[in-house]
This record gives structure tokens, sequence and C-alpha cells, in this order.
């Protein structure tokens, strides 16, 4: 009864999205010219071999975890088609930057019927495979009723996405019974699973796939391209605020301008979350008048610069391997932070908000060991700690390594996964088979 009230709550609000992408395509063009996939319609878009498997990574966070568990499956099964989907424009530019045509790409339409059966029919997976956390009751059912196996990988469960579902916790049993296995990324989200009724004997708690991060040479190469392509001299001094949120902003301007009493020369590499506020971002720069270049303009900064405004797609570890401290967003205000990892990978020192209920597994790890500096949402505090770094290098050295001895020692998620999906993956299409 109540999958009936969604799915015709989901039909009602048809309208109001149609409005919402559209209002959205305003600065992001593509959400206007790909709306069919929304509705699991294809027909401009080369058809997937039959018999692959499907992985979902909603935007570029959990395209970023899944991208070595994708490039290890290619590798252990080169026959394998795979088809990536997300339901944003930056996670779409973020597997198209990763894996080019390796990988067939499509939106997941709407958790309506009729277009997941549409999504079906023109992917035709033998595995569909979630990253971290959307569970879809129509899309669920759908791929049961197909005999199609369902795998969550590296699952996680916010405060807030348990809160809810604990709402309606005694619905979720038969949608759970759909699902194979789920494989947790902390034993934090594994028990919030088994509180809400979901069977322990189908979860394991495998680890976070965000830990098995290496820098490549390949990316190292790419931040040399862009330096010199920057004109940005080694010697100046820069940080980086990275995947920032309304709210933090003029905290982390009003921070950069304190520091530069003390770094004449400091640059702040400001980079938005979201790409849809990047001119929202520019306006505050040009209404605080502070000299700045847009990543997006392809220009070189100049010796007056002070801030760099990274309004392009795909870029962000390219841009933390510019930096020498960096700042990690929404955790400022209570969004619940972002991965510290990926500046951890480039042996930086990292600064966060209190904010981190996104990741409390890899925080507390870190705390342990005094790999990341933790701050109150004030501009001092902020200023303090970037200047810190900054004047003590050592020191700073001292607590990145700390992180990344913490990144180090936790990886194995990924052989962990690749362990338990070998069944699945080498599966033939039909169960019953």
């Amino acid at each position: 009864m109540l999958v009936r009230l969604y799915t015709l709550l989901g039909y009602i609000i048809q309208p109001l999205l149609l409005l919402v992408m559209w209002y959205r395509g305003r600065t992001l063009p593509e959400y206007r010219q790909r709306l069919s996939e929304r509705y699991g319609f294809y027909s401009k878009i080369t058809q997937p071999k039959a018999n692959g498997i499907v992985i979902h990574a909603a935007s570029v966070g959990e395209v970023i975890a899944a991208t070595p568990l994708i490039k290890a499956i290619q590798t252990q099964y080169p026959e394998l088609a795979i088809t990536v989907t997300t339901v944003t424009p930056t996670g779409s530019e973020r597997v198209k930057s990763a894996f080019g045509n390796s990988v067939s790409h499509v939106y997941l339409p709407y958790d309506l019927p009729d277009a997941i059966n549409r999504f079906l029919k023109f992917v035709q997976p033998r595995l569909f495979i979630v990253i971290e956390t959307e569970l879809w009751p129509n899309l669920i059912d759908q791929i049961y009723q197909q005999n199609i196996p369902f795998v969550i990988a590296n699952a996680r469960l916010s405060p807030r996405s348990a809160k809810r579902y604990g709402w309606i916790k005694n619905h979720l049993k038969g949608m759970f019974n759909q699902i194979d296995l789920v494989l947790a990324q902390d034993e934090v989200s594994a028990n919030r699973y088994i509180q809400l009724g979901f069977d322990s004997q189908r979860l394991v708690n495998t680890g976070n796939l965000k830990f098995d991060l290496n820098v490549t040479t390949k990316q190292y190469q790419a931040i040399a391209e862009a330096r010199v392509h920057l004109n940005l001299n080694l010697r100046r001094p820069v940080w980086i605020a990275g995947s920032t949120h309304e709210g933090e902003e003029n905290l982390i301007l009003e921070a950069h301008r304190k520091l530069l009493i003390a770094h004449p020369s400091l640059l702040l590499i400001l980079v938005p979350r979201h790409p849809e506020r990047f001119a929202n971002v520019e306006e505050l720069l040009r209404k605080i008048k502070i000299p700045y270049v847009k990543r997006s303009d392809q220009r070189s900064i100049l010796p007056n610069t002070q801030v760099l405004l990274g309004d392009t797609m795909g870029e962000m570890m390219l841009l933390y391997g510019l930096a020498q401290v960096a700042f990690v967003g929404g955790s400022l205000v209570k969004h619940g932070g972002h991965n510290p990892l990926e500046p951890i990978a480039f042996g930086l020192p990292v600064i966060s908000g209190l904010h981190t209920f996104n990741f409390p597994e890899v925080f507390s790890k870190l705390r342990n060991v005094d790999g990341v500096v933790e701050i109150e949402s004030n501009v001092d505090d902020l200023a303090d700690a970037v200047n810190y770094f900054l004047e003590n290098p050592e020191l700073g050295k001292e607590i990145s390594q700390a992180g990344y001895d913490v990144l180090k020692e936790n990886q194995g998620a990924l052989k962990r996964h690749l362990a338990l999906l070998s069944p699945y993956l080498e599966l033939k299409r039909n169960k019953d088979e």
C-alpha cells in the first residue's frame, strides 16, 4: 500500500520536477538537453551490450568512490559491458572524464514503473550495483522481478537517512528481501541497516572504497601541466577550499583577506560543490572586489590574482594537487562534510569544520592520530589554522603524514568488494539458469 502511494505521488509531482529541471537548465543546459533520459527514453544513445552490469553512482562523490571498483572490474572482466548511471550533470561529467568510451553512460530515470521498465529493457543487465545510498522501491522491485541481483556497494546510511527510513521501518521488509547483498563501508552504517531490519546474513562490513585512493602518474602530470598553463609559481603559497556550500564562502573569503596581511602573495583556490552556484560565488567575488580568475576561462594567474575560482567539473583532484593546505567544505555548515581523503592522498594537511557526520568513521580515525585539524565555524579559527600550516610547514607535514598513514592502513575495501562480487560478476544472466 505504501509503495502504491509512493508511486502515485511520484507521478503527481512530475510537473513540478519538470519545472525544476527546466529552471536548473538555465545554468546547466544538460538538465534540459537530456530530460528524456529521466523517463527512460534513450533514442539518441547507442544501446549497451546486453548481459552486462549497471553501476549506479548518483553524483560526483559516488563516482569517485566507484572509480577504483569500475577499473578493477574492467581489468578482471574485460569482456563485461559496464553501464554507469548518474543523476547529476556533474556526476555525468566525472564519468566521461574518468572512463571516456570504455563504459556506457546514461541517467538513471525517475523511480516510476514505466520509466524503470524502459531503462531495464534498454540496458538488459545481469547485475545492478548501487554505490552508497540509493534505495528506490520500484527500481528494486522490477530488478527483483527480472531475477537480476541487486547489490549495494560501499553502503552508507547517514543519520538523516536512517531516521527517515526508521519512520517506515515496518514497511521496509519487502524491499530489503529483494536486495541480495549490502557491502557496508563502516560499522556505523552496517548497524543502521541491521537496526532497520536488514538480514545480517546478507550484510558484510567491507570498509570504505574511498580509502582505496591513489594518485596516479597521469594525474601528477596533469597537475604539472595545469601549473604551467596557469603560470603558477612553485614558490607561491596556495591554499584550497574544496566542495564549499552556501554560507561557507563568505567565511572563507574573510579568512583569506586576513591571511593576505601576513602572506601578500597567498592564492586561494575556491571550489563550490555545485556548478549551479558558480555564478553566485563569482558575484560574491565581484561584490567584495577581490581580484580573481575563473578556471573555466583558461587564463593565467597574475601576480595580483588573489582567488582562482574552480568553476569547472571533474577537476577537484587536480586542484587539490596545486595546493599546500586544504580546507574541506560542507563542514562549517550542517551539510555533513565531504571526503577528506582526496587532499590527504596528496599529502596535504587538512582543515575541517565540526559538521562531518557524512564521514563518521573516516574522521574518527583521523582524529585519533591527529591527522586533521577541526575548527569552529568562524573566520578567526579558519584563518589561524591556515596560517599555522603556512608558517609551520614541518608541523603540517606531521599532520599530513598521520592522515596519509590512515589512508594507507585502511585500504583493502576494493579487494574485499571484488571477492564478494565475483560470484555475481561471473553469474549467468538468469538466476535460474
